[in-house]
């Protein structure tokens, strides 16, 4: 999800990987597996980001706590005002993200 956001401004760069890579160390105790989903990202159209998003979303709300998730919200915000600047296609992601987790939660 948050190698997506990085991506949907076509802007993903080096800086956001590590930062994103150091952050998933620091708060999980489960590895993931970065290398093998950044091939899956590489053959992905744009197009495709929306549906992969929404899967990937799925599955860590099944294997999270709230707190984890309001978590990686405030982190995927941090990263996308990283630039000083939230695009259109950044805020539907995030929308998405925020509307989804909510509203399962209520």
């Amino acid at each position: 999800m948050l190698m997506i956001l990085s991506a949907v401004d076509n802007k993903f760069t080096a800086g956001e990987d590590k930062v994103i890579r150091q952050w998933l160390t620091d708060q999980f105790p489960f590895k993931v597996n970065l290398d093998a989903e950044t091939e899956i990202l590489s053959a992905l159209k744009p197009d495709d980001y929306m549906l992969h998003f929404q899967k990937c979303m799925g599955d860590f709300y099944l294997d999270s706590t709230e707190e984890e998730r309001n978590e990686l919200i405030q982190f995927a915000i941090n990263i996308v005002k990283a630039d000083k600047t939230i695009t259109p296609e950044e805020n539907i992601f995030l929308d998405e993200l925020f509307n989804e987790w909510t509203e399962t939660q209520i």
